[in-house]
C-alpha cells in the first residue's frame, strides 16, 4: 500500500480510531501496535524490510549503548564501526551493482551484476539510525532510548517510505509527552494530505506522461517539447516528493506528531545556495550535519572548504541513485556551490540583494541552471542526456508553441498553474490553511471529497509509485 491509494487511507480510518484509544490507554501499548502495524505495512510491499529492519535497529541501538559507557579514543573507535556496521545493509543492497560496473568499465572485467532487490525505506533508516548514533556520541541528545522506543523511532510508517529523515530528539521528545490529538493538528494532517494528493496524484503523475515519453526517446520531439519536458520534469519531481512529504507530515500530524516542512518553494531561490537550504531540507541538513560538519565544514582553510562543498554533493548525488548520471548530477551542484561561495566572496556580497535588477537574474540563472542538471537527473545515460540539450538548444522553434498548446492543452494548463502556485508567499499559504482550519466541517468534507475526485479522474489504471520511492 502507498499513501496515494485508497486503500491505504480506508486501513489508516481504522488503524487511527485504535490508536487514539491505545494512546488514552497506554503508552507503551500504543508504540507496540504503531510499531507492528509499521513492520506489517511494510512486508506487505517489501518483506525484507520487516525481516531486515528489527535485527538493524537492535545491532545499532546496543552497540550506541555501549558506546555512550566509553571515553576517549574508544569512543570514537566504538562511533565510526557503529557506522559502519549501519551502512553495510545499504552498501550492499544499494551499490553493489553500482561497484561492479565501475570495475567491468575500470578494469575491462565482466563480473556478473547480481539480482539485488532494494530494501523499501532502507536509505531513509539508515540515515535515522546514524543520526540518532551521531547524536549521542555528541551529547546532543540527552535522554535514552530505550529499545522500544528506538524501534518506534526508526520503523515509524509516516517517514520509512522516503523520509522526511527526523531526528531523534524530535520524536523522543514528542513520543514521551504522548499527547492527544487535538483538532488543529488533525486539521492540518487533513489539509497537508489533501495537498499532497493534488499534487501527487494529479499534477506530478498525470506530467509524468509526456515527460517519460520525451526522455525516453528524445529524437522524437523537437527542441520546444524537449524545453517543455524539462520544465515538466521540474515541476513534476517537486509536486511528486514534496507530495509525498506533505502527506508524510500530514498523517503524523493526524497521530499527534509536529514534523518539520520538507520543501520550503525551491524555485523561488536566488542561487544554488539558497535552493538547498529550501529543497529537501532534511535530507540536506543531514548532509550538512553528518557530512560536511565532519569534513570540516568552514573551519577550514578556503580550498579545503570547497572541496568540502564538492564531495558531500557528490555523496548526496550518489543516494539518489547509484548510478554515474546521479554522481555527475551531484558533482555539478558541487561545482555550483563552490562557484556561488567564490563570487559571494569577490562581489555578490556587496550586491543590493533586495533590488529587482540583482533578483531577476539571480533567479533566472539558478533556474537554468536547475533546468540543465534536471536532464542528467532524468536522463539513462550522458549520451541521452547530451543528445536531449543539443536538440533543446538547436532544434528550438518558437513556431511549434502553437501546435504543441493545441494538441496538450490541460498539460500546459496544469504546469501553467503548478508554476503559478509556486510563486506564492509562504505566509499566503500558511493563511490558506488556518483558513481551511477554520471551515465548518461539512465544507472540510465536500472539499476533501473533490479532491479525491480529481485524483480519480486524473488517475492512470495502475497507481504510480513516488519517485523517491526507489531512492
Amino acid at each position: 500500500m502507498l499513501f496515494n491509494t485508497i486503500s491505504f487511507y480506508a486501513v489508516f480510518v481504522v488503524f487511527l480510531t485504535i490508536y487514539a484509544v491505545l494512546q488514552r490507554t497506554s503508552r507503551t501499548l500504543m508504540m507496540l501496535y504503531v510499531m507492528l502495524f509499521s513492520l506489517l505495512f511494510f512486508s506487505r510491499m517489501n518483506p525484507e524490510v520487516a525481516m531486515l529492519l528489527p535485527l538493524t535497529a537492535l545491532l545499532s541501538w546496543a552497540m550506541t549503548r555501549r558506546m555512550n559507557e566509553c571515553k576517549g579514543a574508544l569512543r570514537k573507535r566504538w562511533l565510526w564501526f557503529i557506522i559502519v556496521v549501519d551502512l553495510m545493509p545499504l552498501l550492499y543492497f544499494k551499490y553493489t551493482n553500482f561497484g561492479i560496473d565501475v570495475l567491468n568499465t575500470l578494469l575491462r572485467m565482466n563480473l556478473p551484476v547480481l539480482d539485488i532487490i532494494l530494501p523499501v525505506g532502507i536509505s531513509f533508516y539508515t540515515f535515522q539510525a546514524i543520526a540518532h548514533t551521531v547524536d549521542v556520541y555528541r551529547r546532543h541528545l540527552r535522554l535514552k532510548m530505550d529499545f522500544l522506543e528506538y524501534m518506534f523511532y526508526l520503523s515509524f510508517f509516516p517517514l520509512l517510505l522516503a523520509g522526511p529523515i527526523t531526528r531523534p530528539g524530535i520524536m523522543l521528545q514528542q513520543m514521551r509527552e504522548n499527547k492527544e490529538v487535538n483538532p488543529r493538528l488533525l486539521y492540518t494532517g487533513l489539509w497537508l494530505v489533501m495537498m499532497g494528493v493534488l499534487k501527487k496524484c494529479v499534477v506530478a503523475d498525470y506530467m509524468a506522461q509526456f515527460n517519460n515519453w520525451a526522455f525516453d526517446e528524445p529524437m522524437l520531439y523537437n527542441g520546444f517539447e524537449l524545453l517543455m519536458a524539462t520544465v515538466g520534469f521540474s515541476m513534476q519531481i517537486y509536486c511528486d516528493f514534496s507530495g509525498y512529504s506533505d502527506m508524510s507530515i500530514g498523517i503524523a500530524a493526524m497521530m499527534g506528531f509536529r514534523l518539520r516542512e520538507n520543501f520550503n518553494f525551491p524555485y523561488q531561490s536566488l542561487n544554488v545556495s539558497e535552493f538547498w537550504r529550501r529543497w529537501h531540507i532534511s535530507l540536506s541538513t543531514w548532509f550538512r550535519d553528518y557530512v560536511y560538519i565532519p569534513l570540516g565544514g568552514n573551519r577550514t582553510d578556503r580550498l579545503r572548504l570547497y572541496f568540502n562543498n564538492f564531495l558531500t554533493m557528490v555523496v548526496a548525488g550518489l543516494w539518489h541513485g547509484s548510478t554515474m548520471m546521479f554522481a555527475l548530477w551531484g558533482a555539478l551542484h558541487g561545482v555550483a556551490l563552490v562557484v556561488h561561495k567564490m563570487f559571494r566572496k569577490l562581489f555578490l556580497d556587496r550586491l543590493p540583494s533586495d533590488r529587482l535588477w540583482v533578483k531577476v537574474p539571480s533567479w533566472l540563472l539558478c533556474q537554468v541552471f536547475l533546468l540543465v542538471t534536471w536532464v542528467f537527473f532524468r536522463s539513462a545515460d550522458m549520451s541521452t542526456a547530451l543528445l536531449f540539450l543539443q536538440r533543446m538548444f538547436t532544434e528550438f522553434s518558437v513556431d511549434c508553441v502553437p501546435a504543441f498548446i493545441s494538441q496538450r492543452p490541460l498539460w500546459v494548463a496544469i504546469l501553467s498553474v503548478a508554476i503559478l502556485v509556486h510563486t506564492i508567499r509562504e505566509r499566503w499559504f500558511y493563511r490558506l490553511q488556518d483558513a481551511f482550519i477554520a471551515l465548518p466541517w461539512w465544507i472540510k468534507t465536500m472539499l476533501l471529497l473533490a479532491v479525491v475526485q480529481l485524483a480519480v479522474e486524473f488517475s492512470n489504471s495502475e497507481v504510480q509509485p513516488f519517485l523517491y520511492y526507489k531512492f
